[in-house]
């Protein structure tokens, strides 16, 4: 088995299942608190991935697999049901419920990010020799215990860089992601209410998609640029 394919499979894989399974376990906690059960009593309210594995076995599964697999990264979708007409109603408190998904995936930015820094503070990890967004440090650890520590840079990192990039990504204005509906917060309410009608529409949809298709890639490096900045500025 190729190195990439081996830790995609290790790496890759398992931190999109827990940040899609946050992400939207978000969407439902948001949606429950703000007058929506939909979610919530269809099982998406929870950190189990799968419930939402058997709601969108394509993008949280088949998807996945095959971009680990094929690719050496993870990619992949999913969604938690909401109620159409609580949404029209409600058009602010949709827009609230589309924006708990990119913060949860920014919760667990923060805490990776916490504790790599924990770590370069401890002298438990050191920057990478070689940057990338599955190596921001690597292992300063002794020799009898550098695979643990290797393991756990290459573990965090990941985490960050995906939740980041998640987080990000999502708030694009682009429907069908999250921002198209966040975005409707910065308008009075009649406005908001069509702003949301109009990006529902299935032909924009698909035009969203491949916008951000084209766009998700020339986010990697900017991405990687700051994480870098962040992570190793002197204090």
């Amino acid at each position: 088995m190729p190195a990439e394919i081996f830790h995609a499979l290790v790496f890759w894989l398992p931190a999109f299942l827990l940040s899609t399974t946050v992400h939207e376990a978000a969407h439902a906690a948001a949606a429950l608190r703000l007058g929506d059960p939909t979610a919530y009593l269809s099982g998406q309210l929870t950190l189990s991935p799968w419930p939402h594995v058997r709601r969108s076995p394509v993008g949280m599964l088949i998807v996945p697999l095959m971009t680990t697999l094929t690719q050496g990264w993870t990619l992949g979708w999913a969604s938690a049901p909401y109620d159409l007409a609580w949404a029209e109603r409600h058009p602010r408190r949709a827009a609230l419920m589309a924006l708990a998904g990119p913060l949860g995936n920014l919760s667990l930015a923060l805490a990776a990010f916490a504790l790599l820094q924990a770590g370069l503070w401890f002298g438990v990890f050191e920057p990478a020799a070689k940057m990338s967004m599955q190596h921001l440090v690597q292992s300063a650890l002794p020799s009898d215990t550098l695979l643990a520590g290797d393991f756990l840079a290459e573990g965090l990192s990941v985490l960050l860089s995906l939740n980041a990039l998640l987080f990000a990504f999502n708030l694009l204005p682009l429907p069908p992601l999250d921002g198209a509906s966040v975005v409707t917060l910065l308008f009075p309410r009649r406005a908001a209410r069509a702003l949301r009608s109009a990006v529902a529409s299935p032909g924009l949809a698909f035009l969203g998609i491949l916008a951000a298709w084209q766009l998700f890639p020339a986010m990697v490096h900017p991405m990687l640029g700051l994480l870098v900045r962040w992570l190793h500025s002197p204090a």
